[in-house]
């Protein structure tokens, strides 16, 4: 009966806290600064749709480029490879003339644009080629540190791509009718060893981000204790012999390598080959699928607005995505309600538990499609799981928290509705090992750990699951910051 007494009471100050964090929340939603700085330090679990390049502030690239001795095409406002001749600069020179500096950022990135002769879409998508030259594996720790400041714990960086060598062998074995001919060919080619080469690409980011974090001598530094997991892309509007090598290159990649949790595609979802050949290249990841079947699939999906592709071009990708490429998270999912029999996809993603990477401001900037018009409130009034995420937080001029921020108050949302998108985040992330929760709504831990979580048995569970490690840490992340939010731990007046 004690017992009972004391969880009941337990439960009821929970509860009375629950409820006036709530009310701080709709108070600070009347002044966006403090609302800001409230977001900021809640904790934010894990942030899985993010670009590497496309994280990286143009000011970093730029400064690489200036150590690099790279150049700046001044009619393009690019960063180029040297010799710096003709209309080509010392990148030097960028670090030192505040007018080049300036146009060059805004060209790098969605800054100061503004919808005229160049869609936000195109400009946005021109981006990633002005910044080619600088290695952006070289700072995946500033991608990492960010994370930590805003209080993440866990990032998914698409950041190996099947470009080059491995396209290089697809072309040259070309495509067969039968893709078991074609999958010998490529092996014979030497696949595996570009794929080995791809796991010593993440060495190789690895040890830089270590080392730049000082992780060897400080490893329990917030940013050293931010998990980072690689997605490997598929570049889509390759052609098809190059996109199959791709798709075989990272299903092998993922296979050996734990480090690579995923893979997915990129690239502009309505280009010529993206379009033309989508339902061949959901063939193509249906038909690795069976032959690396323990591999995890998130793909970029409903990437498209009304007019800018056909209506049928609308009616189809997300549904192919989900039941031909296995998708186990779809990315933006933008048309949803423009596919054929919306309802039941929507019903199907939702009893399949099938997440959805929501990018507000991706899909604004890109897209123009934002506020009402954004399928966001859709997702969750049908119960399909969604989880808050940056895209391209570097070109996009964002950060997680700016995600939240513009979710929480376009559409109203409250405090317990920003913590389940949190706990999202790391259920549905591709971090290995069983989940700390017992099921999805989030009410009661794994039977190892409902005891305490000091517990011998939970210290060992958590020891051997790296999600419900991080999920735990999740909850400790909420815990502190509740009880900071409490009246007793607030300043006496005096």
């Amino acid at each position: 009966m004690r017992r009972l007494i004391a969880l009941f009471g337990l439960t009821a100050c929970l509860a009375l806290a629950q409820t006036a964090i709530e009310t701080k929340l709709a108070q600070l939603k009347k002044s966006p600064p403090e609302l800001h700085a409230f977001l900021y330090k809640m904790p934010k679990g894990g942030d899985l749709h993010n670009h590497l390049s496309g994280a990286i502030y143009a000011e970093s690239f730029i400064r690489v480029a200036a150590e690099n001795h790279l150049c700046v095409d001044k009619v393009l406002l690019a960063i180029v490879a040297p010799p710096c001749t003709d209309n080509k600069v010392d990148a030097a020179q960028a670090q030192a003339n505040n007018n080049l500096r300036n146009a060059l950022i805004d060209s790098l990135s969605m800054r100061n644009y503004e919808w005229g002769r160049q869609s936000g879409h195109d400009h946005f998508f021109a981006t990633f080629d002005k910044f080619g030259p600088v290695d952006s594996g070289d700072l995946v720790a500033e991608i990492a540190q960010r994370a930590a400041d805003q209080n993440e714990s866990y990032l998914e960086l698409m950041a190996l791509s099947g470009g080059g060598p491995i396209s290089g062998l697809g072309k040259e074995a070309g495509l067969d009718d039968d893709w078991d001919i074609t999958r010998q060919k490529l092996q014979a080619a030497g696949l595996q060893a570009q794929v080995a080469s791809l796991s010593g690409r993440v060495n190789a980011m690895e040890s830089v981000r270590r080392r730049v974090l000082g992780c060897q001598g400080n490893p329990n530094s917030p940013a050293c204790r931010v998990q980072v997991h690689y997605v490997y892309q598929v570049l889509r509007e390759f052609p098809k012999e190059q996109v199959f090598s791709q798709i075989l290159a990272g299903f092998a990649l993922v296979t050996s390598d734990p480090r690579v949790v995923a893979i997915n595609f990129v690239q502009p979802e309505d280009g010529i080959n993206s379009m033309t050949d989508y339902h061949l290249q959901m063939r193509m990841v249906d038909y690795a699928k069976k032959v690396y079947p323990k591999v995890h699939i998130t793909l970029h999906a409903g990437e498209l607005a009304p007019g800018l592709v056909p209506p049928d071009g609308l009616t189809f990708h997300i549904r192919e995505a989900v039941d031909l490429g296995h998708a186990e998270r779809i990315g933006h999912g933008v048309d949803i309600m423009h596919e054929k029999d919306p309802a039941t996809l929507l019903k199907d993603m939702r009893d399949r538990h099938i997440a959805v990477e929501i990018n507000l401001t991706s899909n604004d900037v890109i897209l123009g499609v934002k506020g009402d018009q954004h399928p966001f409130p859709v997702y969750r009034r049908y119960g399909v799981p969604v989880m808050l995420s940056t895209d391209d937080e570097g070109v996009s001029r964002s950060q997680l928290t700016e995600e939240y921020q513009r979710a929480l108050l376009t559409y109203n949302l409250t405090y317990k509705d920003l913590k389940e998108m949190v706990r999202n985040s790391l259920e549905y992330s591709f971090a290995p090992g069983q989940s700390y929760w017992i099921n999805r709504s989030y009410a009661a831990v794994n039977t190892a750990c409902s005891a305490s979580t000091a517990g011998i048995t939970c210290v060992d569970f958590l020891r051997n699951n790296e999600k419900a490690r991080l999920q735990a840490d999740l909850e400790q992340r909420f815990a502190e910051f509740e009880k900071s939010l409490t009246p007793q731990s607030q300043p006496a007046a005096r």
